[in-house]
């Protein structure tokens, strides 16, 4: 596509170090990609999202498509202005949602009716009406309608939902390829299915490889199967994928997972897990997860991660930091949102650097030494 690229000029093992080129700009690789679902990051201003060094967010097509609707959002000039963030956004297709949030649903070949959450009013999202809403809201990257696959399931039922989000995503191919006037200058990813079912994640990346992808995502995963399964998947899955392609694996994950998931060839990742944590008062740090609602912090005059470049650490203290959390203060989610995503940001620029070093596994062994170590209590 002219508008999209991606480039891999070192690897250390299975990991990558990488560019994918955008209209909106390059992002580098590997990446971690905030979550605006509705439009923004929860509790945080897009310029402050950009200043931990995110370079592409999230956008959620369930969620715009009800509220306020794509094409309010394309006559207001599109996503980018209407959230006043011009660096590139991958949008879902929405299938998650409509499985997981919606009232009432039937699922057909022609693709998903439901009923919203927030309304009862009915709608229809097919491949094709995922493709057109993700078009009208002006998404860099965006993702085929697929259905993500439950877990535990059986291997019948897991088969017939990977061949349905098969034939669901030559429609997506389609739909996006006949779409509009701005196609060729955005990527479109195919998604990979099977549950833990090795022989269907790899008929599924066979499938995914012919119809021909911009890159490839690995959904189904992070939804109940643990981290030991989640890696076993991918150290059979991510071979199957193509060299020069990204890879991206949805809705993942803790710190540890990303790690994990990097070492393992792994691009990018998206998780609502640094915004959701920080507004219910839980921070990641380089030693580990902090929750500022311990007593022990009440009186803590010493920064959350001494490392850390965010004002919650280079400006306020644990004490401060566990009042305005405990009180339910505004003020809490924001700053405890702020230093999560940037030590998610802060984290995958020290796996890219160690990736140039040839010195990922080193990095790796001394991440979770340190993880392992724990917080230290105060003096």
């Amino acid at each position: 596509m002219a508008g999209f690229s991606y480039s891999v000029y070192n690897t250390d093992g299975a990991a990558r170090r990488g560019t994918m080129h955008t209209v909106r700009g390059d992002i580098q690789t590997p990446a971690f990609m905030p979550v605006g679902t509705a439009a923004t990051v929860k509790a945080m201003m897009p310029a402050n999202v950009a200043d931990t060094g995110a370079e592409i967010i999230l956008g959620n097509t369930y969620h715009l498509m009800l509220r306020p609707g794509p094409e309010r959002i394309a006559g207001l000039g599109g996503l980018h202005k209407f959230m006043n963030w011009d660096k590139p956004i991958l949008t879902d297709s929405g299938g998650f949602q409509v499985m997981s949030l919606s009232k009432l649903r039937t699922m057909t070949e022609e693709g998903v009716a439901f009923q919203s959450h927030l309304d009862g009013n009915k709608f229809m999202l097919t491949p094709e009406r995922s493709m057109e809403i993700q078009r009208l809201l002006g998404s860099n990257i965006v993702m085929t309608f697929d259905e993500c696959t439950p877990y535990p399931v059986e291997k019948d039922a897991a088969a017939e939902s990977m061949q349905l989000s098969m034939r669901w995503a030559q429609r997506s191919r389609d739909g996006f390829d006949t779409g509009g006037q701005h196609a060729e200058d955005n990527a479109l990813f195919g998604i990979v299915q099977g549950s833990t079912y090795e022989d269907l994640r790899a008929e599924s990346s066979a499938k995914l490889i012919d119809i021909g992808f911009e890159g490839y995502a690995i959904g189904g995963l992070a939804v109940g199967e643990g981290q030991d399964m989640m890696f076993e998947v991918l150290d059979y899955t991510v071979p199957f994928l193509p060299d020069d392609r990204p890879r991206y694996l949805m809705g993942v994950g803790k710190p540890a997972d990303l790690v994990g998931a990097v070492m393992r060839g792994v691009d990018m990742f998206d998780c609502v897990l640094p915004t959701r944590s920080g507004r219910n008062g839980q921070a990641f740090t380089r030693r580990g997860a902090i929750n500022i609602k311990n007593a022990r912090h009440v009186d803590d005059p010493r920064p959350l991660d001494d490392a850390c470049s965010c004002p919650a650490c280079t400006q306020y203290s644990r004490a401060y930091l566990s009042h305005v959390v405990r009180s339910n203060e505004i003020i809490g989610s924001m700053l405890m949102s702020w230093h999560n995503l940037q030590y998610y940001q802060d984290l995958m620029a020290d796996m890219r650097a160690a990736i140039e070093a040839g010195k990922l596994i080193h990095f790796a062994s001394e991440f979770s030494a340190q993880q392992a170590a724990g917080d230290i209590e105060p003096v």
